[in-house]
């Protein structure tokens, strides 16, 4: 998949003003409101902005944080990872390697087999729901 590239008056006329906000600006919903936080559906995750697949429900578990969260993505080339220093603390950036949308952040405090918690927003994808 290549680069997805759109100026930012293109992906505010696409997304909804919360999706935007979250997406593009680096944004998070609240705790236990996102549409997949509970959610068990199998299928696969795509980015809302670019349509990417991102995670499948087989590494989706319930952290307990109100995220959706994820123990791996369905490919490491699927994410791309930076550094994020806001809010006073050192945290790992979670984008889509296809668009750059903002997804959530990363932590070393998921199950194994990687013991990492991909804690993802909701307004950042779509699931695509299996037969």
């Amino acid at each position: 998949m290549s680069k997805v590239e759109k100026d930012t008056e293109t992906w505010r006329e696409e997304l909804s003003e919360q999706d935007f906000h979250i997406c593009r600006l680096g944004g998070t919903e609240r705790a236990f409101t996102g549409e997949y936080y509970a959610t068990k559906t199998p299928g696969v995750y795509h980015c809302k902005c670019c349509d990417a697949p991102l995670f499948d429900s087989d590494a989706k578990y319930d952290s307990g944080s109100g995220w959706p969260s994820y123990f791996q993505p369905v490919d490491e080339t699927s994410i791309s990872k930076r550094d994020d220093y806001s809010h006073n603390m050192h945290r790992v950036e979670v984008l889509c390697a296809h668009c750059d949308a903002h997804l959530g952040h990363l932590f070393p405090d998921g199950p194994q087999p990687t013991g990492l918690r991909y804690c993802i927003n909701s307004a950042s994808l779509r699931l695509e729901v299996s037969e």
